[in-house]
């Protein structure tokens, strides 16, 4: 094998190279705002099918709490909630429909990890829900802790961090369980529901959507106690589009940060009249927050004035009104004990 000579000019070459690799790979992610404003509508991936979070009704209308962030999204940019087009995606699907330009922004029950952070090329918005893995029995199993699973059989989906965490679990616990693991959904809570597995396991949020949206009789079942994971649950979009990533991380962050100033989708038109200098900033009453982010100053107006502020989001989908019954916890604001904490708009 001939020994390499390092001269000037091969360091130059070796460089030169080296920033046209880069530059193509920065093209390849750029430019979505551009994209989205010709095309006239935000391209959302959220989940098949989980109530509260993202579903269908019988005449094709999404609803939840990550449909809703793609609307808000949609208002910031285009003005208009509507102009958003939701693809269904499974668990296997979501990463390979954002990577490959299909879809603007993933909005999806999707756990924000180191691994997905760095390997896939993705960027993740602020956390929309902070949540943990958790465990879903029939109550006629008589068993109250995920501690007394020992041979259980359980229903998982493959492609996901529940997947991981599960084995993690009962290794740590130096138990054994039986997987039966089943790629849509449905098809798993179905295999659940029919008794094909003990255990039903995934993020605490989706098993309390499961079990009041396709349980006969909800009471039938419970929710164990153990929490065996943190899953931080945020949008996502490609890496090197900054623009982009700004403007979903901003449009995430201005829900928060709305809940905090008091603007609500019902009172935001009066608060612009408001002399509170924060307020005048969120609302564009102030100028400069929308050109930082080449959009119409009102996008945060827009955004709140669409879909409300992250309280009015998490009630109206997930709260204690709604079949999900869920407490704020963590999804409180950190004024209230929680972890939600927005970045100043200013």
């Amino acid at each position: 094998m001939s020994k390499m000579t390092f001269t000037f000019a091969n360091v130059l070459a070796a460089g030169a190279v080296a920033l046209l690799a880069a530059g193509a790979a920065n093209a390849q992610g750029a430019g979505t705002l551009a994209a989205v404003k010709q095309r006239g509508v935000v391209n959302c991936g959220v989940n098949t099918s989980l109530p509260g979070f993202s579903a269908p009704d019988a005449q094709g209308n999404w609803t939840g709490m990550d449909v809703d962030t793609c609307k808000a999204i949609a208002a910031s940019v285009l003005g208009d909630a509507k102009k958003v087009k939701f693809f269904p995606l499974n668990a296997q699907q979501r990463f390979a429909a954002l990577q490959s330009g299909e879809i603007d922004v993933l909005s999806r029950n999707t756990t924000w990890t180191q691994t997905r952070d760095t390997s896939l090329g993705l960027n993740f918005a602020p956390v929309t829900f902070f949540d943990g893995q958790g465990f879903m029995v029939s109550k006629k199993l008589g068993v109250k802790s995920a501690k007394e699973l020992n041979g259980a059989t359980v229903c998982v989906q493959p492609g996901t961090t529940t997947e991981l965490n599960l084995a993690d679990y009962f290794r740590a616990n130096k138990m054994d369980f039986k997987p039966v693991v089943i790629q849509e959904l449905a098809e798993v809570e179905a295999a659940f529901f029919a008794g094909r597995c003990d255990v039903y396991t995934t993020d605490a949020s989706g098993l309390a959507s499961t079990r009041a949206a396709r349980a006969a009789n909800a009471d039938d079942y419970v929710i164990l106690p153990e929490l065996v994971s943190k899953e931080p649950l945020a949008p996502a979009v490609r890496q090197g589009d900054d623009e982009w990533y700004n403007i979903v991380f901003w449009t995430v962050t201005a829900l928060v940060e709305a809940e905090e100033l008091g603007v609500t989708s019902k009172n935001a038109d009066d608060l612009k009249k408001s002399d509170n200098p924060a307020v005048k900033r969120f609302l564009g009453v102030t100028p400069g927050m929308g050109k930082n982010l080449n959009l119409s100053e009102e996008w945060a107006y827009n955004a709140v004035k669409a879909v409300g502020n992250y309280g009015e989001v998490f009630e109206r989908n997930v709260g204690k009104a709604t079949p999900l019954k869920l407490e704020r916890g963590l999804n409180a604001l950190w004024t209230k004990g929680g972890l939600q904490y927005a970045m100043p708009v200013r």
